[in-house]
């Protein structure tokens, strides 16, 4: 069983950044596949970013950009998305996410374990 806890969300000004945080359970969390997902409201859950166990990362382009990076401290059992340049439909719950098997990527039947999600406001 691996248990996440996602923390760092908030209300920003539109142009302003968040760091988000996710912290796992487990001795293994370094051969992870880690993604995060989020979900506006009346809106599917959607891909954000991944990171693999390689390292090798992967990105919604359409919605993100170059403005999010997603990184992680296998030391400390937590990935992380940096958040720049935060757009009003940026708004949303923003979930964590874990594949044991590694894989990793952008859908989201590969995720095995979930966090509760952090809010992040965006406004204009």
């Amino acid at each position: 069983q691996v248990q996440l806890v996602e923390s760092g969300g908030g209300l920003v000004q539109a142009g302003g950044s968040l760091r988000l945080s996710c912290a796992a359970s487990g001795r293994t969390f370094g051969s992870y596949a880690m993604g995060w997902f989020r979900q506006a409201p009346g809106k599917e859950r959607e891909f954000v970013a991944g990171i693999r166990r390689s390292g090798g990362s992967s990105y919604n382009v359409d919605s993100v950009k170059g403005r999010f990076t997603i990184s992680r401290d296998n030391a400390k059992n937590t990935v992380y998305l940096q958040m720049n340049s935060l757009k009003p439909e940026d708004t949303a719950v923003y979930y964590c996410a874990a594949d044991t098997a590694g894989a990793g990527g952008s859908y989201r039947g590969l995720y095995e374990y979930w966090g509760q999600g952090t809010q992040v406001t965006v406004s204009s």
